[in-house]
């Protein structure tokens, strides 16, 4: 596994678990503040990470998007 295919994975590993999170949080499903806050702060920290990916990549791929979906 090169470098490119181990920020692909990563990259949709984060993204899952964004979603699944979203998903979360848009029906409700937080017990109380604390775990919302929780699960808020988890969804920053995804879309950091996934965003300094994306960033790293655009350093050395032509077509980022194109890489990040295969």
């Amino acid at each position: 596994m090169d470098v490119v295919d181990l920020c692909r994975h990563l990259y949709k590993v984060y993204q899952g678990r964004e979603e699944e999170i979203s998903s979360l949080l848009t029906n409700g499903m937080a017990q109380d503040m604390s775990q919302y806050r929780q699960l808020v702060g988890e969804v920053q920290g995804l879309r950091f990470a996934r965003d300094e990916i994306k960033s790293l990549l655009e350093k050395t791929e032509e077509d980022v998007e194109d890489t990040l979906r295969t």
